[in-house]
């Protein structure tokens, strides 16, 4: 059938018909994204030129392929007709698609949302399956291609249509379905609350003896927390083994997260140390889950001595950021307990973060704890942990109003000698507290070298920072 003849036998719509499927061989489907009847005749003619000048008599699936990637996907009018053209295609005696043709049909309607007419697709592939499927073997693409079509579904929550599929599928693949197209109608189901249906999925699953992997009990697990049944998935948790399966750290971190919600703090640290006995690493997240599972039942020091223990044992990661909790210590004013916690995971390799440094220091400035406050600047500069200068700076403002101006001098040429640059405010602080403290020479050097620096714009300046004198050095 020539392009011209397929265009003319396309029945204008019924009002009462604007969703019905017309049979795939001789027409379309009626919709605004899929019909020429809404194109203008400029674009019609060019719709019927690019057919004919591009598909040429006896074309095969990879010119077909090859016009609608080139030719049609980037249209901006024609790009929605490739369903059409799909149709028209399969209504041409000398052609036959093939799993390329399907693959690309199946991807561009699921990721451009055009559900209504995958169904109508699918059951066209069911009918018409591929060519490698002629010998005794089904094509080894089915399974991809339907299980894009499957997570499209899932995604949208329309779960007959992905049944549906998902049955087609079965009766057209050659042995069982893979476990990752189970996961993703599970995943779905639980997603949008149906978890009554991806417990009835899961046995099905069992029944047709495909395994479950490590995903699959997850997400079953993930689903019985959050309808509130700790007990069956802590009984799924222990069912992994009986299929031959291991947990993973989500599958803790999933248990851990919801034994401190349901407040059973106890099982929750006790899930955690097992999962070091099982030869698991205890993750960043792991601890993120515990200190803010603890925190928010008011056990902010029970989560500083969980934390002490992993570092002692050497389980804590190194990549964990434990500011949220020396946060919260300092905003109880609690800054003892966070500097002595900062130390003792300093002393076992746990260097604390820089904001988590930063706020430490903030918090001892506020209860005046100069010293540690010091020593903690000290520690952060000796191993290359620069400070923004806003900190630094009021650090160093808080020991020249204590009489410690050396002391701030010689903190600034640790930050210098690591690469920090001070500026202005810096060495206008600096001067203040040495002039103060009458240590008129310690002030001048400190004025020299603001002017080799470039920081004093005129001799107003300079003469004022050197209490008048208008002669310098120079």
């Amino acid at each position: 059938m020539g392009f011209r003849r397929f265009l003319k036998s396309i029945p204008k719509p019924m009002a009462s018909d604007r969703t019905s499927l017309l049979p795939l061989a001789v027409r379309t489907i009626d919709s605004s994204m899929c019909s020429t009847n809404n194109l203008t005749p400029v674009a019609q003619n060019q719709l019927n030129q690019l057919v004919e000048t591009h598909l040429k008599p006896s074309f095969t699936a990879k010119d077909f392929l090859s016009f609608l990637k080139n030719r049609v996907h980037y249209h901006p009018i024609l790009t929605n007709l490739d369903f059409y053209l799909f149709n028209y295609a399969a209504s041409v005696d000398s052609f036959r698609h093939d799993h390329t043709t399907f693959e690309w049909m199946v991807r561009t309607l699921a990721t451009t949302h055009r559900l209504q007419f995958l169904t109508t697709l699918l059951q066209f592939i069911s009918s018409n399956p591929c060519p490698c499927a002629d010998g005794i073997f089904s094509c080894p693409k089915t399974e991809p291609i339907f299980r894009f079509a499957i997570n499209a579904y899932c995604k949208a929550g329309r779960f007959d249509d992905a049944l549906l599929a998902f049955d087609t599928m079965r009766r057209l693949i050659d042995g069982k379905p893979d476990v990752a197209v189970c996961n993703i109608i599970i995943h779905g189901f639980v997603k949008f609350k149906h978890f009554d249906k991806a417990q009835e999925f899961y046995h099905r699953m069992i029944g047709d003896r495909v395994k479950p992997d490590v995903i699959t009990f997850n997400t079953l697990i993930s689903g019985y927390c959050k309808n509130s049944q700790l007990g069956s998935a802590l009984q799924m948790f222990k069912d992994m083994k009986t299929h031959g399966c291991a947990p993973n750290v989500v599958s803790f971190n999933t248990l851990i997260k919801w034994f401190l919600l349901d407040g059973k703090i106890e099982e929750g640290i006790g899930m955690a140390f097992e999962m070091t006995e099982m030869g698991w690493e205890i993750s960043a997240v792991t601890c993120e889950i515990l200190v803010d599972g603890l925190c928010r039942k008011g056990m902010v020091l029970k989560a500083c001595d969980l934390l002490v223990d992993f570092s002692r044992k050497g389980v804590l990661p190194r990549t964990f950021d434990y500011f949220g909790l020396v946060e919260r210590l300092c905003g109880e004013e609690n800054v003892a307990r966070a500097i002595e916690l900062v130390h003792e995971l300093w002393r076992n390799g746990n260097s604390p973060s820089l904001i988590a440094c930063t706020t430490l220091i903030e918090g001892l400035r506020r209860t005046r704890k100069i010293d540690e406050a010091y020593e903690i600047m000290e520690k952060m500069l000796q191993e290359c942990m620069l400070p923004d200068s806003v900190t630094f700076n009021c650090l160093l403002s808080d020991m020249c109003e204590a009489g410690r101006a050396k002391e701030a001098n010689k903190m600034r040429l640790l930050g210098l000698n690591k690469g920090l640059d001070p500026d202005t405010v810096t060495y206008n602080i600096l001067v203040s507290g040495f002039k103060r403290e009458g240590k008129k020479k310690e002030a001048e050097a400190l004025v020299e070298e603001m002017l080799d620096l470039g920081f004093i714009p005129d001799i107003a300046t300079y003469n004022r920072l050197i209490n008048g004198e208008t002669k310098s050095k120079r």
